[in-house]
């Protein structure tokens, strides 16, 4: 098993972004799945806007389902969350579920729904089991897309729901 300082080594290299020093530390064997002394493994801290660095880790058997602490996210609902598609095709690709709530009710596609990253919500739309489900405030992800005033994502969603049916 990895000491603390080879996880938080790996953590910092993660969330910087650095691939080349992530996969130097992965060589390692350590366990990819130790967390931090945040309580956090690297995955979870990794710079979202790398995809690189997510599938080095996910490579060497991070698991992309593991909770925050704090709010109960996943990576998944961070990357949806921020609209970074490209991380979030890598986390697909690797087994991440987009069916986990948050300790909010709130599943990816409610996050990115109420920023407005419609790439992201279209992603997710087609993935996810029950795209109708409130989190627990009440809130579906059209409701929260129209709440926040993220017109053109809460339109593409009303679209997606409300497909007129084709006659014979």
């Amino acid at each position: 098993m990895a000491e603390a300082p080879d996880v938080n080594r790996l953590s910092t290299a993660a969330a910087r972004g650095d691939l080349r020093e992530t996969e130097q530390i992965l060589e390692s064997n350590m366990s990819v799945n130790a967390k931090n002394i945040f309580g956090r493994t690297p995955l979870q801290v990794v710079k979202l806007g790398c995809p690189s660095v997510a599938e080095a880790l996910l490579r060497a058997g991070a698991d992309p389902n593991v909770r925050d602490p704090c709010g109960g996210l996943t990576v998944t609902h961070d990357a949806a969350r921020d609209g970074h598609t490209d991380t979030l095709q890598v986390l697909l690709r690797y087994g991440a579920c987009v069916n986990l709530q948050d300790d909010a009710g709130n599943l990816p596609l409610h996050l990115s729904a109420r920023e407005g990253h419609q790439s992201a919500v279209e992603i997710l739309m087609p993935l996810t089991e029950h795209p109708f489900l409130p989190n627990h405030a009440g809130f579906t992800p059209l409701e929260l897309a129209t709440h926040h005033h993220r017109d053109n994502t809460a339109r593409w969603l009303e679209n997606y729901l409300f497909v007129p049916s084709q006659s014979d």
